[in-house]
């Protein structure tokens, strides 16, 4: 059985829009779970244990390989961008 993929919005709280870093919210990644049986967590920028580092270096090698811009054509950053910047990846 083919797991069913949530629409999530900005404009329902579910999503960060690019000008507070994207990402999802809490309320974004419980609908997201919810529908997939995932188990999304919170973005661990400051990590404060080795398993928090071990994700978000993960989390920016992984994102960082990804196809697409970082600027669009009006030259403001992408949702890739911004989420790079929020989980502090270099």
């Amino acid at each position: 059985m083919a797991k069913k993929n949530p629409t999530l919005a900005v404009g329902r709280g579910e999503k960060l829009p690019v000008s507070q870093g994207a990402g999802l919210t809490a309320k974004g990644r419980a609908k997201y779970n919810k529908a997939t049986g995932s188990n999304l967590k919170a973005p661990a920028p400051n990590p404060k244990t080795e398993k928090d580092a071990a994700r978000r270096k993960s989390f920016c090698a992984r994102m960082s390989g990804m196809p697409g811009p970082m600027k669009d054509e009006k030259g403001r950053p992408t949702r890739k961008a911004a989420s790079l910047k929020r989980w502090n990846c270099k």
